[in-house]
């Protein structure tokens, strides 16, 4: 049977014939690593504790005065994150967290992650991102919930202003996080509605899947829609079709943070045709927004290589996919390198990457205005200068000039 890599291989190569054909130049190949880092792209899935600089941990745990960090050194104490991570376990992966929330415990760190989160986003192309915590998770050092908030909110604010100042723009915005093992949920389901005008843009529920359903927070999303605002639940990434099927027809769901499990319900024939189930064929046509990690899925297990990614198959049946970092200390990962990896094994173009940037930014917890503004003033025409730079580099090659 033909891979779906293969397929899309194929895709692509008819795609660039037909290009040659009708303008005589070569589109020669896919985007370079400058071309995606430089490429407007939007974040919805990427967790503050989970995106910590190692030398600022380090920094944090000397003044903090712990003594449990693995490494002190910030080179080794990164490389330590990853391969902690990288063991196929969703458990063994949540439990490097408590290193780094160890070290998040007062106004002033806070303050400095959530600073340095946005500034590092934007030095890799992201224009847009919703960056999730649990605040539940910082009170160790006397903080109440609302000083945990009102901390991470200026911290964001102070990365953007110096992201500008560095030539680079990005909006962020903030998503409140229950642990589902916890009974806080309607508390900080309460909390986010809120702070919803003062930079929280919605609310989560995160942790182990196995034994935690979704339904044990109905109160909280129960409250939420009450209130017209916005959530999305962990599901479908460590268990399956269940916790996707709860998330969206018991809890009602806006999206579902990775729901890469629903390829379950997606059956590939010996032909190459491609049967939907009831559960798929609902997501697909809701156009349910799929926060999908790559990297993170792979530590966990829940894809083999990013070849073998459900992303390949669920971008060609059009479902309503988005790229995401999921905790980029952990993975050693950003949006660029993230995209890096999706064109070396689906040779996607800039084409398909801008078809990811869109639908996230579809898919965010800002209003509408706001959204096609960023999709037609931002991520369109950054896109479209980048095919630009391609067509003259081609043009002056094919005319004999030399570029300089």
């Amino acid at each position: 049977m033909t891979s779906q890599s293969d397929r899309t291989t194929s895709q692509k190569t008819a795609q660039n014939a037909n290009v040659s054909a009708n303008t005589g130049v070569s589109p020669g190949p896919g985007p370079t690593p400058d071309q995606i880092r430089r490429a407007p792209k939007v974040l919805l899935h990427d967790h503050l504790d989970g995106g910590l600089r190692p030398g600022t941990i380090v920094d944090l745990a000397r003044d903090a005065g712990y003594a449990q960090l693995p490494q002190t050194d910030p080179d080794k104490l990164g490389a330590w994150f990853r391969d902690a991570a990288d063991s196929g376990s969703l458990e063994r992966y949540l439990e490097t967290f408590a290193h780094t929330c160890a070290v998040m415990q007062t106004r002033d760190a806070l303050v400095r992650v959530a600073a340095e989160c946005a500034e590092d986003l934007a030095e890799d192309g992201v224009i847009y991102a919703e960056v999730r915590y649990a605040p539940e998770q910082h009170l160790e050092g006397g903080l109440t919930l609302e000083e945990v908030v009102e901390a991470v909110n200026e911290g964001f604010r102070e990365g953007e202003r110096r992201a500008r100042e560095n030539g680079h723009r990005i909006r962020v915005g903030a998503l409140l996080t229950a642990m589902r093992h916890a009974a806080r949920s309607l508390e900080i389901a309460e909390l986010a509605n809120r702070y919803r005008d003062l930079g929280v843009v919605g609310f989560d529920i995160a942790g182990a899947e196995a034994g935690f359903p979704p339904t044990r927070h109905l109160d909280a999303f129960e409250f939420l829609k009450r209130e017209n605002n916005h959530f999305t639940i962990h599901a479908g990434e460590a268990f399956g079709l269940p916790s996707i099927w709860q998330a969206l027809q018991w809890c009602g769901a806006d999206r579902l943070g990775h729901g890469v499990r629903i390829i379950d319900d997606i059956e590939v024939q010996a032909d190459g045709s491609v049967k939907l189930g009831r559960l798929a064929s609902y997501v697909r046509d809701k156009r349910i927004p799929l926060e999908l990690c790559p990297s993170s899925n792979l530590q966990t297990g829940a894809a083999a290589s990013y070849a073998e990614h459900p992303i390949g198959l669920l971008r060609k049946l059009h479902f309503r996919a988005t790229v995401n970092t999921d905790n980029r200390l952990m993975s050693g990962t950003g949006m660029s390198r993230e995209f890096e990896h999706l064109v070396e094994a689906f040779a996607y173009t800039l084409d398909d990457l801008q078809w990811f940037s869109v639908n996230a930014m579809k898919s965010a917890f800002i209003p509408f205005d706001e959204r096609l503004a960023m999709i037609n003033d931002v991520i369109k025409p950054g896109y479209a200068e980048l095919k630009s730079e391609w067509l003259f580099r081609q043009t002056a090659s094919t005319s004999g000039s030399v570029e300089t």
